[in-house]
């Protein structure tokens, strides 16, 4: 089938077939739909509590939340992610037909849209980060189905699912803490009350501390949820474009070739002062000649080259990382800085997202914050515990949240903002009144949707792909 060279904005020339193109562009739509539901269906979450403590009204919140959900986007870097792409086998998918790819992405990006909205439209808050994995899971399974090989980094699955499954329970252990804290340490009264009606208002000391707090979630949503969106689109575009995107050309080529030069140096160096022990000197040369055949062959349109030379820049930066991380060698302080920074520079080559993309993910996350959040914040006001939310309550989930989320990004780990915050209000409401004072009806639909969405979303995602790859 014929390709056409069609010239998108930012993107560039495509070089698709009709078929691809249109996929190519429904992904691209798709992966913005998804980030616009995850802006009203999770950061719902950073705004309910100044909302229902009458701190701010909701015209002036959501615009504000929508705002720091794009400031935490734009300026939370891309660990999280490049975590998210490690995922799925993208070194097999550049060597397969585009149109592989094209089921893959689709079917994640469907089946995280349709449990998504589902749990929206119920009211229940659900994690967008376990309904995500869990399609990246499900595709990566129907990949091996047809394909064999590793569908899935069960390595990567494992780290972040136990930081998925530890943050809630991390975060309703601190909430407890800190409520006893302000209750018996701070002894602040007027933290402590229940807001009756809209007019009234918490005092401005409060009202401060609850904006505070809110700003805090949202920037950080942003900086580890957000980041999920930009590996999805990183994927897609990788899927289709691979010769494009699979490596940043953007970076020189003569800067690339002095960072291997000085990576063979310094490793030489490392080998002769440990007597040659823990280093295998002829594979990394050879390798890193290898790199540089590639490194002068690669270009946007030569996907053979391109892949080739993402294989051996991954393969020398994970020799560095292992010199690194080797305790039994000696190496200097100097060294093993200059080591890590020319690995992290290294790193830049195949861990990238444009800036239009971080843009797109942004501005998708932070307009859909401004619609659709009043189910999940009459769920986390007034039907997580039998009391409605006080001050106190909303500051001290909002705080362990922040702190949670912040920290995971930091790690380069997804962490699920709904769990992180309805079990820091759930941990509040424990600390005031026991565990009676939870509702347990609406505790059994969290977590009903807590265990379901993983099962539910890879048994879609796998559905999918086996339905798209028909049409392979």
């Amino acid at each position: 089938m014929s390709s056409l060279s069609v010239i998108l904005p930012f993107v560039g020339d495509t070089h698709l077939s009709t078929p691809l193109l249109l996929i190519f562009l429904l992904c691209l739509l798709a992966v913005v739909a998804f980030e616009f539901v995850n802006g009203f269906h999770d950061t719902a979450n950073a705004v309910a509590t100044v909302i229902y403590t009458k701190a701010l009204k909701p015209v002036v919140a959501i615009p504000w939340s929508g705002f720091w959900n794009f400031m935490g986007v734009f300026t939370g870097g891309i660990a999280v992610a490049m975590g998210i792409l490690k995922l799925v086998p993208l070194d097999a998918l550049m060597n397969l037909p585009i149109g592989v790819g094209a089921c893959m992405v689709l079917s994640v990006l469907l089946a995280s849209i349709a449990w998504n909205l589902g749990t929206w439209y119920l009211g229940i808050p659900c994690s967008s980060s376990h309904t995500m994995i869990g399609a990246m899971i499900g595709a990566g399974l129907g990949f091996t189905w047809y394909y064999g090989g590793a569908g899935v980094n069960w390595g990567k699955a494992e780290e972040i699912g136990l930081s998925l499954i530890l943050s809630p329970v991390i975060g309703f252990g601190l909430a407890i803490l800190l409520m006893y804290f302000l209750k018996h340490v701070i002894k602040y009264h007027a933290l402590f009350h229940i807001p009756q009606g809209e007019n009234d208002r918490p005092p401005l000391l409060i009202r401060g501390l609850l904006i505070m707090t809110c700003t805090l979630v949202s920037f950080f949503h942003g900086s580890n949820d957000g980041q999920k969106g930009v590996g999805l689109l990183m994927l897609i575009l990788i899927a289709f474009l691979p010769a494009k995107f699979a490596v940043n050309h953007h970076i020189a080529k003569e800067k690339v070739l002095t960072e291997l030069n000085g990576s063979e140096v310094l490793l030489k160096k490392i080998a002769v002062l440990n007597h040659n022990e823990g280093i295998n000197m002829a594979e990394f040369i050879m390798r890193t000649r290898q790199t540089k055949i590639h490194l002068a062959k690669k270009n946007e349109t030569d996907k053979e080259n391109t892949y080739q030379f993402r294989k051996q820049i991954e393969g020398i930066i994970a020799t560095m990382g292992k010199v690194e991380a080797d305790q039994h060698l000696q190496i200097s302080v100097s060294d093993k800085q200059q080591l890590s920074e020319l690995k992290h520079e290294l790193s830049k080559l195949v861990d990238f997202a444009p800036l239009w993309v971080i843009l797109t993910i942004s501005i998708s996350l932070g307009l859909g914050t401004m619609i659709g959040w009043k189910r999940i914040v009459v769920t986390i006001g007034e039907k997580i515990g039998n009391e409605h939310l006080n001050y106190a309550q909303g500051a001290t989930s909002e705080i362990v949240a922040a702190s949670t989320i912040g920290l995971s990004t930091a790690f380069g780990l997804p962490v699920s903002t709904t769990h992180v915050l309805s079990s820091g209000i759930a941990g509040a409401m424990v600390a005031s009144g026991g565990k009676d004072n939870l509702n347990n009806n609406t505790l059994k639909s969290i977590g009903l949707a807590w265990v379901l969405t993983l099962p539910v979303s890879i048994i879609l995602a796998i559905l999918l792909f086996m339905l798209f790859h028909l049409f392979v």
